[in-house]
């Protein structure tokens, strides 16, 4: 398989830069979810590891989810 260029397999870089939007505005549903209100003005750095965790986390399991369904047609 290429290689992505280069940088971490944790890389911010968004490769659909159209999607920039929806996936903002899913990390803010989620983290508001999980009790993180206000999480795009909060200082991550004062957040504990399993906090910020639970919110990628999330998000990729809703990726893959999508993903999943639109692959098997539902």
């Amino acid at each position: 398989m290429p290689s992505s260029g280069g940088g971490s397999s944790g890389s911010k870089r968004i490769l659909v830069p159209e999607a920039r939007h929806a996936l903002n505005s899913m990390k803010m549903e989620i983290a508001n979810e999980l009790g993180l209100t206000d999480y795009d003005k909060i200082d991550k750095g004062n957040l504990t590891s399993r906090q910020n965790g639970y919110v990628g986390g999330f998000i990729t399991r809703t990726l893959v989810e999508q993903a999943q369904r639109s692959l098997s047609g539902k």
